[in-house]
């Protein structure tokens, strides 16, 4: 921010695809305060469970899209990508001061935060130095309607404004971003909560299907929508021989979870807000017992050597 006259800009990707509903109430929530400038850089189309994957062997599309009260484009590529490029300059001529990667459709939390292609978008804008949130709303089919996406993104307003009011006061830390999540019953929502990442997860499986078989549709990299309509998978019976063995995803048990986590905290009706980094360790038992075993290994390979 140059002066305090300035509006913020914030950039705003996701994982779903730039005509999603999540990150077209976002936009227009953010919009219709009228105290930002709002970019919009996000996939052309839906890009759910990619994590960070990005493009490089080849380049990447960029076409203007319509958004009412932003500058938008929609990209052929990874929200990783979308960060990427929207942070380079390259397509926008300054550098945004929050990036927004979200809302998604169905929430992210526990070990579903590696799948997810919302988180990488806030961390890839991480990566580059600039202060990133992820936005999940825990999306319940025969529940939850388009209008909650508008509710989680007034829900979050404060949350915003309070970072753009920390980074114009350079108190912003710069080691972390933070990932929220928002519950079904959004408008009855118990307040902001303060959790760390948990293990819960759920547990998956594989199924043998034909080209012909309809399969459960994957909501989110969280959520399997398994009350909804099935919807046929995505496969074109022109390029499978009969050679060719098909398999889908399916759930196999509940969710796991694990207590005093963002998933514990999202499911009681708390608007979780978790921060992350880009580190992986591993934990400390683990990291004691590897400590105690490689210089085992180097012996051992010393001593065959002889």
């Amino acid at each position: 921010m140059e002066n305090c006259s300035d509006k913020p800009t914030i950039m705003v990707t996701n994982d779903d695809g730039i005509d999603a509903p999540g990150l077209r109430a976002l936009v227009c929530v953010l919009v219709s305060t009228d105290r930002y400038h709002v970019l919009v850089c996000a996939p052309d189309a839906e890009k759910s469970a990619v994590s960070h994957s990005i493009t490089w062997r080849h380049p990447i599309a960029a076409k203007a899209a319509d958004i009412d009260g932003a500058i938008a484009f929609a990209v052929a590529g990874t929200p990783a990508d979308c960060a990427s490029l929207g942070l380079s300059q390259a397509l926008f001529p300054s550098i945004p001061d929050l990036v927004i990667s979200g809302i998604n459709m169905g929430s992210n939390c526990g070990y579903h935060i590696v799948y997810s292609g919302t988180v990488a978008g806030a961390r890839e804008a991480f990566f580059n130095g600039v202060p990133s949130v992820s936005i999940s709303y825990d999306w319940v089919g025969g529940k939850s309607t388009i209008h909650d996406y508008t509710l989680a993104a007034e829900a979050c307003l404060p949350l915003i404004n309070a970072i753009l009011a920390e980074i114009r006061n350079q108190t912003y830390p710069k080691r972390g971003f933070l990932n929220i999540d928002l519950p079904t019953d959004v408008a009855n929502h118990k307040g902001y909560k303060l959790t760390k990442q948990g293990k819960s997860i759920f547990k998956m499986g594989w199924r043998q299907v034909s080209s012909e078989t309809q399969g459960v549709r994957m909501s989110s990299t969280m959520t399997m929508e398994t009350d909804q309509p099935e919807a046929k998978t995505e496969t074109d019976s022109s390029t499978i021989s009969q050679e060719h063995l098909l398999f889908t995803r399916e759930a196999r048990g509940a969710h796991i979870a694990d207590p005093d986590t963002d998933w514990q905290y999202l499911r009681e009706g708390y608007i979780t807000v978790t921060p992350l980094g880009a580190l992986s360790d591993a934990e400390m038992d683990c990291q004691v017992f590897f400590k105690d075993w490689l210089p085992s290994v180097n012996e051992r390979a010393s001593s065959s050597a002889l």
